[in-house]
């Protein structure tokens, strides 16, 4: 067997062993749902043109009961009928607040600056970060507030459920589980308080608001594309353990509902999120190398000395998107599925680099965003 081809199979089974490692032993949000004494939560929603999902975000964080001791919503200069939602709602329940709009200020990034805003309005001693697509289920407050107590940590982010409804969503919505649990080892960042193995989503993120303030927040991030890992990763930096945990019983989402949502919403945040050419590109070459060149290969070298190899790392590949599935319940045919998706997230990557690089930027509801070496730059025009 070629020397290169025993490297790449080493490779394969190595990213398999720490997918398996996730998938068997990262831990769940489990907390009992009982009602913490005395606990205040803000629950704080950032809005930009969130027509589809404000409403039924809103309803799941109502039913929530009176842990919610008060729910804001940041209109983020939205321009369809997001402002008048928020006002209908806090018509009928005296929790709901609209804060203030402010002008995006120089070097920050638009959510960023909503939930700072937010932030600094809020009063609960808790502050729960919640996407408006997301939806929390049945005493999710309660179970996350009571597994963020239990373990005596200030920061606890909740990675959702994905709902997938459309082929697109159900064919490449599970690529995002896989670029990140086939090379973050989840379980370790249990027991290591290592800066590197900060995670998060930021769809629900709760945090101590006492902690928020004394680390400086959002205002820390304000211009960072994977705002919620950096706020992780703040929070280790300062010696506070932050963990990511298994949300899907505590909270659901719906990023993307087509291809084009997905295509924009990935592009968006694919090459502003490396800090680096390096990374960006040693990241493509990973991808491109172990996770989808193998089944490109195969048939060509069905007969030839390195076959076995071919059929090895594909194999683990597989393996690894099955044990995924099983335990994110994606569609069992996206298994079979990842050439392709593989390919167009490598050309998604291409397409968020050549955007960047080229000055034309990077869309996502009207704000184009370029990459730049530390941090984003961002510009309100289309």
């Amino acid at each position: 067997m070629n020397v290169v081809f025993l490297i790449l199979s080493a490779c394969a089974l190595f990213f398999l062993c720490i997918t398996l490692w996730n998938v068997l032993c990262w831990k769940k949000v489990r907390g009992d749902g009982k009602m913490p004494a005395a606990a205040l939560v803000s629950v704080l929603i950032p809005a930009r043109n969130e027509e589809k999902n404000l409403a039924g975000c809103l309803e799941t964080v109502i039913r929530q009961g009176e842990i919610v001791g008060e729910i804001l919503v940041y209109n983020d200069h939205s321009t369809d009928s997001t402002a008048q939602i928020i006002s209908r709602y806090a018509g009928h329940d005296g929790r709901i607040r609209a804060i203030e709009t402010l002008e995006l200020p120089e070097g920050w990034g638009g959510k960023n600056f909503a939930c700072a805003r937010l932030a600094s309005e809020a009063e609960g001693e808790w502050l729960l970060f919640l996407d408006a697509d997301a939806r929390l289920g049945e005493k999710a407050l309660a179970k996350i507030l009571g597994e963020a107590k239990r373990r005596g940590i200030t920061f606890l982010s909740c990675w959702g459920k994905l709902e997938l409804e459309s082929f697109w969503e159900r064919a490449l919505m599970p690529m995002l589980n896989f670029v990140v649990f086939s090379v973050y080892p989840a379980p370790l960042a249990l027991r290591l308080r290592a800066v590197s193995l900060g995670l998060a989503h930021g769809a629900c993120l709760l945090v101590e608001r006492a902690a928020y303030v004394r680390l400086g927040g959002h205002e820390m991030v304000r211009s960072e594309i994977f705002e919620d890992v950096s706020l992780a990763r703040l929070w280790r930096e300062h010696h506070e353990l932050s963990l990511c945990l298994d949300g899907q019983t505590v909270v659901s989402l719906r990023m993307y509902s087509s291809l084009g949502e997905i295509w924009r919403g990935f592009q968006k945040n694919f090459y502003p999120s490396f800090r680096r050419d390096a990374s960006f590109w040693a990241f493509v070459g990973l991808h491109l190398v172990i996770f989808l060149l193998p089944f490109v290969l195969l048939p060509f070298f069905a007969a030839g000395e390195n076959a076995a190899a071919l059929i090895f790392i594909v194999f683990c590949v597989l393996l690894m998107r099955a044990a995924l599935a099983f335990r994110f319940r994606h569609p069992w045919w996206s298994v079979l599925f990842h050439p392709a998706a593989e390919f167009i997230l490598l050309a998604i990557g291409i397409s968020s680099w050549w955007r960047c690089k080229t000055g034309r930027g990077v869309s996502w509801k009207g704000r184009r965003y370029y990459g730049e070496k530390k941090g984003i730059k961002i510009s309100d025009t289309p």
